[in-house]
């Protein structure tokens, strides 16, 4: 895997992590979560610049935002319990559709 869908992957992950804890810092009343709010935003951010390096701002920002909407919503029904209709899914699925043509299919994305 090249080093830019590493740099791209982890800051996935840690704004992935960041938006869970925003639900679980109740509107920043919560200290921890509040914490891991900033910490996860922040690498996700540095992350997401060390990708800007080898790839176009609009291919990472498309990929990085749509699988973090993904992973949101699974966690989302997973964690707190949020349920998701069949137009909310079937949006989902569109997304992670379009990340893969992206990926498949674009010479753009470097890989």
């Amino acid at each position: 895997m090249p080093k830019a869908y590493l740099f791209l992957l982890f800051a996935v992950v840690a704004e992935t992590i960041g938006t869970t804890a925003l639900q679980a810092s109740q509107q920043f009343t919560r200290f921890w979560p509040s914490v891991l709010v900033v910490v996860g935003y922040a690498i996700a951010f540095y992350l997401l610049g060390l990708t800007l390096k080898f790839m176009p701002v609009g291919i990472v920002y498309a990929i990085w935002s749509g699988l973090g909407i993904v992973l949101i919503a699974v966690i989302g029904f997973i964690v707190f319990g949020q349920r998701l209709d069949w137009p909310a899914v079937i949006g989902l699925v569109m997304i992670l559709s379009g990340i893969l043509v992206i990926h498949l299919f674009s010479n753009t994305t470097g890989h």
